[in-house]
């Protein structure tokens, strides 16, 4: 991902209803997409809310308010899963090698998790009401692990479990990639009805407690809204994608999104927002790939969407922080509660901004010295990046 240049690659607009030329599966570099950068901020901002909302802020008739507002920011992390399978099925090239993908993904999350890992240790055992972790939790965390286990999912960086979601998505990249290149759209159309039910099914047995721990934390129950993301990204690229424009799709989004409060929490908000998620990505994608207006492609959203990443890892540490100071739970009225959130907020994006370029870029580009990959990346097309709710 580049940050000199917000600029955007475009195909001429689309006359004939398809996506993109069948010669867009070759090898060649492929089009930018800022307005998934753009939207990958917007949905980490759904979290940051989330967190203020939990850390209790606000108190009264703002509480309230801030409580449907982001009450039902965890589903952002289905956004964030989903994402991620979309830009790494329209990145990915032929060409590439599972070892180079996997130090790729490596080189693009590992820095930054680490950075934070020393932070939240550092935090546990300096301020007063934090868990110490355990050897055995601790290690489960550096190695990306955790989440596999429901009791250490929130060990030290509580927003590293969908880390552990993500490492297991790249390790099963590589064979989903050589099964979609081997389907025609009809297959892959199955292929994603297919992660469709799994997400009903696995919705209704997580809301009935039919398994054994909650789904919401595990890579396995996560890996259909991922199949989703590649699957939606085959048929743009085939140029059989038919979902709709970009804002019914946004309105489809919305409407599950407020929709999740009627329903039980945790994973089974996921079949709510689904349905707008998978066809807002593409939706976003094709008009980008169009020329057409998008918000969500303007420089500003682009640059926060790049800082995303450090952001989303840095902000629970400082809301955590913050207790030491404001107690847990404070409950402000609607000033005092602004003016708290504005301060965690500027203090957390100044973060992400000292982690983006004092770790995440100089880190990447030394981990992949030496190191050509199958086709050089496109500016500004959005790495994938995973979200905690």
């Amino acid at each position: 991902m580049s940050t000199a240049t917000t600029r955007t690659t475009r195909t001429p607009p689309d006359r004939t209803g398809s996506a993109t030329a069948p010669a867009s599966l070759s090898a060649t570099p492929r089009p930018s997409l800022p307005s998934l950068t753009g939207l990958r901020w917007m949905a980490a901002l759904l979290v940051f809310g989330l967190h203020v909302n939990n850390f209790g802020y606000f108190g009264g008739q703002p509480g309230r308010l801030v409580a449907w507002a982001f009450g039902p920011g965890a589903t952002g992390v289905s956004f964030f899963f989903v994402l991620s399978g979309f830009v790494l099925m329209w990145s990915a090239r032929p060409g590439d090698r599972a070892l180079g993908f996997w130090r790729r993904r490596i080189a693009r999350v590992y820095p930054v998790h680490l950075v934070t890992l020393v932070v939240a240790f550092v935090m546990a055992y300096t301020l007063s009401g934090l868990p110490r972790p355990r050897v055995r939790q601790a290690a489960a965390n550096v190695l990306l692990v955790h989440s596999w286990w429901q009791p250490w999912w929130q060990t030290l960086n509580p927003v590293s479990w969908s880390l552990a979601c993500e490492a297991f998505f790249y390790a099963a990249f590589p064979a989903l990639f050589l099964v979609l290149r081997r389907l025609g759209a009809r297959g892959t159309v199955v292929l994603g009805a297919l992660a469709v039910v799994a997400v009903l099914v696995l919705a209704r047995a997580d809301s009935h407690h039919w398994l054994h721990q909650p789904l919401y934390s595990l890579p396995l129950a996560r890996l259909p809204e991922f199949v989703l993301g590649a699957v939606t990204a085959r048929l743009v690229l085939l140029g059989r994608w038919r979902g709709p424009g970009l804002e019914a799709s946004l309105a489809l989004a919305l409407l599950g999104y407020f929709l999740v409060p009627q329903i039980r929490g945790g994973y089974t908000g996921t079949a709510c927002t689904l349905a707008g998620f998978v066809t807002l990505i593409p939706a976003a994608a094709l008009a980008d790939l169009r020329g057409l207006p998008s918000l969500w492609r303007r420089p500003r959203l682009v640059r926060l969407g790049e800082l995303s990443f450090a952001f989303y890892m840095i902000h629970l540490l400082v809301l955590r922080a913050g207790i030491t100071v404001l107690g847990a739970k404070p409950r402000f009225g609607l000033l005092a509660g602004l003016g708290v959130t504005a301060a965690a907020f500027t203090l957390s994006l100044a973060l992400s901004w000292l982690l983006y370029e004092a770790v995440e870029r100089p880190a990447r580009r030394l981990l992949l010295r030496g190191h050509r990959p199958a086709s050089r990346p496109t500016p500004n097309n959005p790495e994938p990046v995973p979200s905690d709710a």
